[in-house]
C-alpha cells in the first residue's frame, strides 16, 4: 500500500472514485503478504499488485464492479486443481482480498491517513471485512485520535485499543470480534493495517561498502543513516539521495540515537578505535540485527576487547560477525547483497540455504513460520 499512496492521494484529492483491493489474509505459498494493495482508478489505470500477476485480471474486473456498484466485496483466490489456467494462484497458495470503493464521501479519513503515512507518522487503518457490520467501513487510529466508525461504539472502542497495540509493534493482521466488540466472539472480521514509521538502518563507516549497503537498505524500505568521524569520507555526494550522512564518532552518535526492535546496525569500520566502543554500545540496546565487517582474525581480536569491556556471552551472541551470508561476494555491491540477505533471513527465520536444497512451501505461512516448519 505504501508504494502506491502518492497516486491514490492524487485521485482522492481530485474527488475521483477508485477501487482499492487489499490482501487481508493469505495461506501457504501465496506471494504477497496482508496489506499488499492494487487500485483501479480513472481510465482504468492500475497501480500496485496483490499477487504478483496471478489473479490481477480478476481483481481488476472486481474493482471496476465495486466502483460502479458502490459496495465493498470480499473474494478469495486459490489454486484450481481442475484447471491450472483458471483464475487462481499457481503457486498453490490462497489469498483473500477486500475490494472497496474510495471517495471523500465513503472514506473521509483517507486523505489524512495518506498524509500521515507520507510524513512517517504512525497510523493504523481498521476495515471491516466480514460479519454483521458494514463491510468496507473504516476506522483510522492514530496514537492520539481516531476518525471514522465501524458501525458500533463498542466495536470502535475494542478495535481502537487493539489498533494502538498493533501500531506500537508495526503488525498488520486480521482480528475477530463480537458485533459490539466482544473479545470472545468472532462474528465480525476486522483487518488492522498498521503504517508504522520505516525501520532504521544505521551504517557506520563511510567507505565504498557503506554506499552499497546504504543503497540496498534504502531499496528495502529502511530509513538509512551513515555515520563516520572522518569528514573527508562522510559527504552526502558519496551516498544515494535520501540517505542521511552524519559526521560524528560512531559510539557517540549511537548513544544519542534511539533504536528499537526493528533497527539494523551495520558496522563497516573494521578499526578497533571506532568499532569496539560502538559495538559495546550497540550490543547493550534494542536492535533487530547487529553486524560487523572484518576478517575472522579481526573478529577474534574484537571479541577479546569486548569481553574485556564487560559484555556478556548473551550480548556477544547477538553479533553477526563476519557480517553477511557466504555468497562468495567480492565487490561492494555483492557484499551489500550478502548483508541484506542475512538481514532478511534473520528477520523472517530463513535458513539461507538454496531453495533447491530445501523442501516444503517457499513462502512462510501466515503465522510467520519458515518454510521448513510449514
Amino acid at each position: 500500500m505504501r508504494e502506491i499512496l502518492p497516486v491514490l492521494r492524487e485521485w482522492y484529492a481530485a474527488g475521483v472514485p477508485f477501487g482499492l483491493a487489499t490482501v487481508v489474509a493469505r495461506s501457504r505459498s501465496a506471494p504477497r503478504d496482508p496489506g499488499a494493495a492494487l487500485a483501479v482508478g480513472p481510465d482504468d489505470e492500475v497501480v500496485g499488485s496483490v499477487s504478483g500477476g496471478c489473479v490481477e485480471g480478476a481483481v481488476f474486473e472486481l474493482a471496476r464492479e465495486v466502483v460502479a456498484g458502490g459496495e465493498a466485496r470480499l473474494a478469495t483466490y486459490g489454486y484450481s486443481d481442475e484447471d491450472a489456467f483458471a483464475v487462481g494462484l499457481t503457486c498453490g497458495g490462497e489469498i483473500t482480498v477486500l475490494v472497496r470503493p474510495v471517495t471523500p464521501g465513503t472514506d473521509a479519513a483517507f486523505g489524512a491517513v495518506a498524509e500521515s503515512v507520507a510524513a512517517g507518522d504512525p497510523v493504523t487503518v481498521a476495515t471491516v471485512t466480514d460479519g454483521p457490520a458494514p463491510r468496507g467501513a473504516t476506522l483510522a487510529v492514530w496514537p492520539d485520535r481516531v476518525r471514522g466508525t465501524l458501525g458500533a461504539e463498542g466495536l470502535d472502542a475494542a478495535v481502537t485499543a487493539d489498533a494502538r497495540g498493533e501500531l506500537a509493534l508495526g503488525v498488520t493482521e486480521l482480528r475477530h470480534y463480537g458485533p459490539h466488540g466482544q473479545r470472545r466472539e468472532d462474528a465480525v472480521s476486522v483487518f488492522l493495517h498498521s503504517f508504522a514509521p520505516p525501520p532504521r538502518m544505521l551504517v557506520f563507516g563511510a567507505i565504498d561498502y557503506a554506499a552499497a549497503v546504504a543503497r540496498i537498505g534504502d531499496f528495502l524500505g529502511y530509513r538509512v543513516t551513515v555515520c563516520d568521524a572522518r569528514p573527508v569520507f562522510a559527504t552526502p555526494k558519496r551516498f544515494p539521495p535520501g540517505v542521511e550522512v552524519v559526521v560524528e564518532w560512531p559510539h557517540r552518535y549511537l548513544r544519542a540515537t534511539g533504536t528499537d526492535a526493528r533497527t539494523v546496525v551495520c558496522v563497516l569500520t573494521h578499526d578497533p578505535k571506532f568499532d569496539v566502543p560502538l559495538l559495546a554500545e550497540a550490543l547493550r540496546r534494542p536492535a533487530a540485527y547487529i553486524g560487523a565487517m572484518g576478517s575472522r582474525r579481526t573478529h577474534e581480536e574484537r571479541t577479546r576487547r569486548l569481553v574485556a569491556d564487560g559484555l556478556t556471552a548473551a550480548e556477544l551472541g547477538r553479533l553477526r560477525s563476519p557480517v553477511g551470508l557466504d555468497l562468495g561476494a567480492r565487490t561492494p555491491e555483492e557484499v551489500a547483497v550478502s548483508v541484506a540477505a542475512e538481514i532478511v533471513a534473520l528477520r523472517w527465520g530463513g535458513s539461507g540455504a538454496p531453495l533447491t536444497a530445501t523442501a516444503g512451501a517457499i513462502h512462510p505461512g501466515p503465522d510467520g513460520r519458515s518454510k521448513s516448519e510449514v
